[in-house]
């Protein structure tokens, strides 16, 4: 028979489809730019205090300067300026838009004073208590940003907020860049940027001496330094920084074990390199080296790894950070190269030694003073860590570099800056361009191996959909697969990676086109956009299915749990298809009353987007209050007897998934001429009733599971195919020997050398 396809009955004109198209993607990849709005600082100083950013402060100066920062005054003497970070830098976090902060700073560059005065990001308007994310900028205060821009230091870190790493970063790189741009314009007045011009002397590596020297020699004269620390001395650090709970949670139980021997050398500098590598190694290494090209060697011994598991998870050494005239690189582990010991006459035996090689895009000059950061991280409570910085300075011995005097010249940077610009600044030292790379691209390179992960887990899927008919014809196998790809869903792309996508995004979204769009907090979030453009794709090919379907770590977590639930013989309950069709419209209703929120109030609109369970449990992993707790186990619970409830009859998002949906341009799912009438099988098997009694598969709820194509190929159970199947074997048994009439098969036979003829019964005669 004559197979039968449901096609989409799509009624919108082509004009239509492609208005559609142009604007979801837009949506899904940035949109037009429509600008930033700049120079509010005197809308925002009207609601602020002078002491909230200098102590016994009590008036502010009339505005100067274009971006302006306000003079604040102490008993009528001026004692520093306000700036707004949003003036000087992009501040966009992850709802779209910017952060506003009031900063106050001295003359001489030192950060006194910070205050949030307005942002819109979600995760702080719910979830995780603003307070907390505003201590995390504390970090901040009373840093010289002058060293900073003066390249003397690297940028001050902020301390991470679990769930709000985006959030958080932002508001700190903003800080940080704008009191940078700031002071680099000499609008202070101080003696922020007076390093203008100096004598200092330049410093050359003697490449002529390489010979080669045992361990004393080596600590002794300084070519390898050293950071000793014991766990109660750490312990001891971390209770002076007011964080008791990390100081109680030691690495080991005696306060006199060794926490760490940290050394630090250049291997790159010939006869230290020649110490420590021996000569085969160290030929190789500069064989490896392009010119002006350096490598350091770390090595570590005690309770504390300052590799840690970063760069096993992500790529990246996140405990130790190279640092040099206010710049810092965290090492990749293609910079790396593990030494399996050290050759130096009389070396210790150590547990980590790593060579690392300094990438040509950072740029580090060994004969220069530098520091090796290292973070040492504790828990502290619940999912929070506690994180207290060690420096090892190193400073290259003269006897390994030849000394000259010069003029030193700092180009600094005088005009202001415009805020809708890229957040790349320049410093240029001695003829020396130093780019700093913007936070997005950071956040990009320290996730390489989460978005490899995440692309090739697109890439499965997308095969699944392509070889869809093979693996219908093994449902054993396509049953565990799909399990294994909802178990990878939930655990590794919701509660590891938080990559769960949210009818935020889609109201943001739209209330950016009104209000200026900057695109940057999409590439802040490097696995969310990812999943959002393969979203956009599979929306042309299959509509909402592969995300609702495959990719939503809720939506896994509903059906994982109701397979365990049918396991266990929890009573199904299946509504009335009346019933039931009057509840698919419920998500759109809600989603419409979302999209209609942002006019009024977007802080509105996100508080009522707490319909979605997802922050609760995905990205929180139900660490909440409890009504939010309490809301999330009801859906799943729900979902126990009702497969997949909320994604049914609730969630915005797949509503809003679906409105595009419609414009897909290809029917993957078969259908017979049967379906419907008079065989009903798929329409009742169907895990979320998305199958009309009339056969007709309704796209819009369809989550892509497959179902109905695993019974269009059984010819055990599907009708259609049960005929096929009789029809077959029918055939193949009026095919046979026998059914065609012809003779029984006649064999010879000898008995005492006579032959006897036998004949072989037929298997349609009753005879023995």
């Amino acid at each position: 028979m004559r197979k039968r396809y449901c096609w989409a009955e799509t009624r919108v004109s082509i004009r239509s489809v492609i208005i559609i198209v142009c604007s979801w993607l837009i949506m899904i990849f940035g949109g037009v730019s429509l600008g930033q709005a700049a120079n509010e600082l005197p809308n925002y100083l009207e609601s602020l205090q002078p002491s909230d950013l200098f102590k016994d402060a009590d008036a502010f100066g009339q505005l100067v300067g274009e971006p302006p920062i306000a003079p604040v005054l102490r008993k009528g003497e001026m004692v520093g300026f306000a700036y707004l970070n949003s003036d000087f830098s992009s501040s966009v976090g992850y709802s779209g838009k910017p952060i506003h902060i009031v900063v106050g700073i001295d003359p001489t560059g030192i950060i006194r004073g910070i205050k949030l005065v307005d942002h819109k990001e979600p995760i702080v308007l719910i979830g995780i208590p603003e307070a907390k994310v505003v201590a995390s900028m504390n970090a901040l205060l009373n840093k010289d940003l002058g060293r900073v821009a003066s390249g003397e230091e690297a940028p001050p870190q902020v301390d991470i907020v679990s769930g709000a790493t985006v959030t958080v970063l932002v508001m700190g790189d903003s800080i940080s860049r704008a009191a940078v741009q700031l002071i680099r314009s000499n609008r202070l007045g101080g003696a922020a940027a007076s390093n203008a011009a100096e004598p200092t002397f330049t410093r050359k590596l003697d490449t002529s001496k390489s010979e080669v020297r045992d361990w004393q020699t080596l600590i002794g004269d300084g070519s390898v330094r050293s950071l000793r620390m014991t766990v109660g001395e750490v312990s001891e650090d971390f209770r002076k920084a007011g964080k008791t709970v990390a100081a109680d949670k030691p690495e080991t139980h005696d306060p006199n074990d060794r926490f760490i021997d940290l050394y630090l050398a250049p291997a790159s500098v010939p006869s230290i390199g020649r110490s420590l590598l021996g000569d085969v190694a160290y030929e190789r290494l500069a064989a490896r080296l392009k010119l002006g090209q350096s490598a350091i060697l770390v090595a570590g011994d005690g309770a504390y790894s300052f590799k840690g598991s970063g760069y096993v998870r992500g790529g990246i050494f996140d405990r130790i950070e190279l640092l040099q005239d206010g710049q810092g690189y965290r090492f990749k582990d293609r910079d790396h190269t593990r030494v399996p010991s050290l050759a130096a006459a009389d070396a210790p035996k150590l547990r980590e030694i790593a060579l690392f090689v300094v990438p040509e895009e950072f740029p580090f000059d060994v004969t220069q003073s530098f520091d090796l950061q290292m973070l040492v991280q504790r828990n502290a409570e619940g999912r929070d860590k506690s994180i207290t910085p060690y420096h090892l300075s190193y400073a290259l011995p003269d006897s390994y570099v030849i000394v000259e005097k010069v003029e030193k010249s700092v180009a600094v940077q005088s005009a202001p800056v415009n805020p809708a610009a890229e957040q790349s600044a320049e410093i240029r030292a001695e003829g020396t361009v130093i780019e700093e790379v913007p936070l997005w691209m950071r956040i990009w390179d320290m996730n390489r191996i989460k978005i490899g992960i995440t692309v090739v887990a697109l890439l499965i899927l997308t095969a699944i959909f392509f070889f869809q008919d093979w693996l219908m014809k093994r449902p054993v196998f396509f049953k565990w697969l799909r399990r294994g790809y909802l178990l990878f869903a939930l655990v590794w792309l919701g509660w590891y990676a938080n990559a769960q996508l949210s009818v935020v995004n889609v109201l943001t979204f739209f209330n950016l086109l009104r209000t200026g769009f900057n695109w940057e907090f999409f590439l802040s979030a490097p696995l969310i956009f990812v999943l959002w453009a393969a979203v956009a794709a599979g929306l042309l090919f299959w509509g909402r299915g592969p995300f609702c379907g495959w990719l939503c770590p809720f939506g896994a977590l509903q059906e994982l749990t109701n397979n365990i639930a049918q396991w266990l013989k929890v009573p199904q309950l299946k509504l009335p298809w009346g019933l039931h069709e009057r509840l698919w419209p419920v998500k759109y209703i809600i989603f419409l009353g979302l999209f209609g929120l942002p006019l009024y109030s977007v802080a509105l609109a996100e508080i009522f987007a707490e319909v979605e369970p997802f922050k609760t449990a995905i990205i929180l992993k139900f660490a909440r209050e409890w009504p939010f707790v309490i809301f999330a186990l009801t859906m799943l619970s729900a979902g126990l007897f009702i497969e997949r409830f909320y994604c049914r009859y609730l969630c915005p998002l797949g509503a809003a998934l679906a409105i595009p949906g419609r414009i897909r341009m290809f029917e993957w799912l078969k259908r017979w001429g049967e379906c419907g009438s008079p065989c009903h099988l798929c329409a009742k098997e169907c895990p979320v009733n998305a199958i009309h009694p009339e056969g007709q598969i309704n796209v819009n709820e369809c989550i892509y599971c497959m179902h109905c194509q695993e019974l269009y190929h059984d010819d055990q159970r599907c009708p259609h195919m049960i005929q096929v199947r009789k029809k077959r074997e029918k055939f193949m048994a009026l095919s046979s020997p026998a059914s065609r009439g012809e003779a029984p098969a006649r064999t010879v036979v000898t008995h005492n050398g006579a032959p006897i003829e036998k004949v072989s019964p037929s298997p349609l005669s009753g005879t023995n």
